[in-house]
């Protein structure tokens, strides 16, 4: 296993690893919708949503891969009104074929955001 790292994606808060390679596939942490270069948290969903994107696709470039060869998501939400918007955003990032995903809402996400997402992903 090789943990992967990079400054182009939120830094871990807690004893993980942004990104692991392992037998070919590439599983990023969980990514919030944090600005790497300012640290901020935008209020909206889809800010939120829309930063978390990128945030998992640098980690898989940091790899050696993209987001195009991702092949399962989990999306952890934290209110189910929001499934729309946050569907709307996801589908500017990852295109057809989808990848197969997982949709949650959750009670509570670390730092009181809104979206959170996780990949896994071809080499």
């Amino acid at each position: 296993m090789k943990a992967v790292k990079t400054e182009k994606a939120p830094g871990a808060i807690g004893p993980y690893s942004q990104g692991v390679v392992v037998g070919g596939l590439v599983y990023t942490s969980g990514q919030m919708g944090m600005d790497v270069a300012s640290g901020a948290i935008p209020e909206g969903v889809e800010e939120q949503a829309h930063l978390a994107c990128k945030n998992v696709a640098a980690i898989l470039e940091a790899a050696g891969t993209s987001i195009e060869k991702v092949v399962k998501t989990t999306v952890f939400i934290k209110n189910m009104n929001d499934f729309a918007a946050i569907n709307a955003v996801y589908a500017q990032y990852f295109t057809e074929p989808f990848p197969a995903r997982s949709c949650v809402e959750v009670a509570r996400l670390p730092k009181d955001i809104l979206v959170e997402i996780e990949a896994v992903a071809e080499l």
